[in-house]
């Protein structure tokens, strides 16, 4: 349990400030003119993209390599989308002045996507999508 805080705890630490930003009423900023219509979803696959990469960071840390099995990125990408889907589910059950969104949840499963893409793309030693891998028949 120690090894896992001592590589995850930047990522554990993202997480608390996603719970924490997601979960602020923000009545007065979303007023500001800084501010667009949809600029609350990029917030939140920027947030999610980012705990993503973390969490990878921390496993390639501890582990010294890029190699993962497939099961073990899946695993990663399903527990960061239930992360966001419990709190939405907080923000629809138990905060007045925020409600859970099926879009912010999308929004944040596209940040956790693409950070899994960009991992797959910069391992250069993961070989993942190599002709190998793929078993195709010469037909």
């Amino acid at each position: 349990m120690l090894t896992f805080i001592k590589y995850q705890a930047l990522t554990l630490f993202w997480a608390v400030i996603i719970l924490v930003l997601c979960n602020m009423p923000i009545d007065s900023v979303s007023k500001s003119f800084l501010f667009f219509e949809g600029f609350d979803k990029i917030v939140h696959l920027g947030l999610f993209f980012v705990l993503t990469v973390l969490i990878f960071n921390g496993l390639i840390r501890q582990s010294t390599n890029y190699l993962f099995k497939f099961s073990t990125i899946i695993t990663i990408g399903l527990v960061t989308s239930l992360y966001g889907g419990l709190i939405e589910l907080i923000q629809w059950q138990y905060f007045t002045y925020r409600s859970g969104d099926w879009w912010d949840l999308f929004a944040d499963t596209i940040g956790i996507a693409m950070a899994i893409f960009a991992f797959l793309l910069m391992s250069n030693k993961n070989n993942f999508f190599t002709p190998s891998n793929l078993n195709y028949e010469n037909t």
